[in-house]
């Protein structure tokens, strides 16, 4: 068996807080990095299925993952990276 450190897309939503004079002003600010987050913690949404590795790239990965029933079209859904770190059994003890 192996060992794989896998990269899931996930969306997280954090709070900001900006002076400004208006709610459109604010919220460039927030996007040119001027706000401050309320504190430094994110909450959990959700997986970001609409991201993916593009399955013309892992042809074969997306073929074994349909036949193991996995719904697999443009992309495979919400995975950024998958990479094999150990080729052995002996990592169970982590």
């Amino acid at each position: 068996m192996s060992l794989y450190e896998i990269t899931q897309y996930e969306i997280h939503a954090r709070t900001y807080r900006v002076e400004a004079d208006s709610e459109a002003k604010a919220i460039i600010k927030l996007f040119n990095g001027e706000a401050d987050p309320v504190n430094n913690g994110l909450e959990y949404i959700e997986v970001c299925e609409d991201l993916g590795l593009p399955t013309e790239e892992y042809v074969e990965l997306s073929a074994e993952l349909r036949s193991l029933g996995e719904n697999v079209d443009d992309v495979i859904p919400s995975i950024g990276n998958i990479e094999q770190v150990n080729n052995n059994a002996g990592w169970e003890a982590l």
